[in-house]
């Protein structure tokens, strides 16, 4: 009987943990990702060049690509991601690969015109030597009832 309390006491002990870690690290890639918007609103490539991994990728409504058209596009202005207004968050920790899901409102401009659109974004982060990293960026615009079909 004893064993199977000590036993029991050891996996609430481990589960706990568990859990407790994966809450903070839940809680490290939003604030990540909050930093990232507003990195992109500052257009501070500085911070965004180490954070977007090298393979990293990015979809919008006009196309995808890679990190270095990323920053470039971020740097020159050519989408200038104003504000986002976020939502709602949600995380899920696969291993070392976080799936973060956001809805915001934002407000960019876009080839000289301010827009506004309102989206889920997907953003996958991978966790390596102890750092999160981003791996892929995708915007999927939400279809509103004033944006649906008549």
């Amino acid at each position: 009987m004893k064993k199977l309390l000590f036993g029991l006491l050891i996996l609430t002990v481990f589960v706990s943990k568990s859990f407790a870690q994966n809450a903070t690290e839940e809680q490290e890639v939003i604030q990540l990702s909050k930093d990232k918007w507003q990195w992109m609103a500052d257009k501070n490539v500085n911070k965004l060049t180490p954070l977007f991994d090298d393979k990293s990728v990015f979809v919008h409504m006009g196309g995808s690509w890679g990190k270095t058209q990323e920053i470039n596009v971020i740097k020159s202005g050519g989408i200038h991601y104003k504000k986002a207004d976020i939502h709602e968050v949600s995380v899920n920790i696969i291993g070392n690969t976080a799936i973060l899901l956001n809805r915001i409102t934002l407000l960019a401009v876009v080839g000289g015109n301010e827009v506004i659109n309102p989206f889920i974004v997907t953003e996958v982060y991978i966790k390596e030597k102890n750092k999160w990293i981003l791996g892929s960026l995708s915007f999927t615009k939400v279809l509103t009832p004033n944006d649906a079909p008549h």
